[in-house]
């Protein structure tokens, strides 16, 4: 208490000086429209202020939340696109045009949304680990995009309530994929250098392949749809030592910080896997000619 009154009376005069001056402005806006209409707007000015930084700290805790909220209705709107049903013969005539009241129409593909809970980029193989699993409808062998659209990778490993998902970041991984304008297909694979750059290859050099040449999923996997977004062609290098084409692919998903991803179904996936082994097994059944 003693070291307060000390301060107090060596800073009197200081004290004083701001009590005067505060008064001296009360006075001056009160009393005079001019200034007091200018300090009304730099009062504003200072309050706006403040309160946009307070608006920007309650938004980042509330971030998470919002984003959950948008991405689980992405989820619902994407499981309605028209390339998620396949037409079926039922030898009969439709009744109605609409997707889900057509009988002639099936459901091909089922999106579900996750979160990734953490990632790899610095290792050659590199994993995602998402919180949702077999309890979920999760199961092996799935496609996983990006929120954007992009691919990510593939589930290799469910759990009942978690899934790894090994990322295009992995030099044991490789994608069926084709550029959209031309329709040729080729491997995507990484080669375990930049996180920005994949490699695609097996594109012949009488293509006419340009740089920013989209690359979608190929019509060869039954793991995604096809056609769905993969990367742009970022740099075309020609293989002398063959017929080939190597191109550079910046990935439409940013690898390195994704956080929200879809998880799709091919609903039927089982069904063409069991009929494909079935047929090679009638096959290799058969005596040779």
């Amino acid at each position: 208490m003693r070291n307060i009154f000390l301060f107090i009376r060596r800073s009197s005069v200081f004290i004083l000086f701001i009590i005067l001056q505060v008064l001296c402005l009360s006075l001056l806006f009160t009393y005079n429209r001019s200034h007091r209409a200018k300090g009304l707007g730099i009062a504003g000015s200072i309050t706006s202020y403040f309160n946009q930084k307070y608006n920007y700290f309650e938004d980042f805790f509330s971030l998470r939340e919002e984003n959950r909220r948008v991405h689980q209705m992405n989820d619902s709107l994407v499981n309605l696109l028209r390339q998620n049903f396949v037409r079926v013969d039922t030898g009969t005539i439709a009744l109605s045009d609409s997707l889900l009241g057509n009988p002639a129409i099936q459901k091909q593909y089922v999106w579900r949304s996750a979160q990734v809970l953490y990632s790899t980029v610095n290792s050659d193989k590199n994993y995602l680990q998402i919180n949702r699993g077999s309890s979920s409808g999760i199961a092996d062998d799935m496609g996983v995009f990006s929120s954007n659209g992009g691919l990510v990778g593939k589930v290799v490993n469910t759990g009942e309530n978690f899934s790894q998902v090994m990322s295009l970041l992995n030099v044991v991984n490789k994608f069926n994929v084709q550029l959209k304008r031309t329709g040729s297909a080729g491997m995507l694979s990484w080669d375990g250098k930049s996180p920005q750059e994949l490699t695609l290859t097996n594109i012949p050099k009488t293509d006419s392949v340009r740089v920013g040449d989209t690359i979608v999923t190929g019509n060869y996997s039954l793991s995604y749809p096809p056609e769905q977004l993969v990367g742009t062609v970022s740099k075309v290098l020609i293989d002398k030592s063959s017929n080939f084409l190597i191109l550079k692919v910046k990935p439409t998903a940013n690898l390195t910080n994704v956080q929200q991803v879809f998880v799709v179904e091919n609903v039927s996936m089982r069904t063409q896997e069991g009929l494909d082994q079935q047929t090679r097994n009638l096959i290799d059944k058969k005596p040779a000619n």
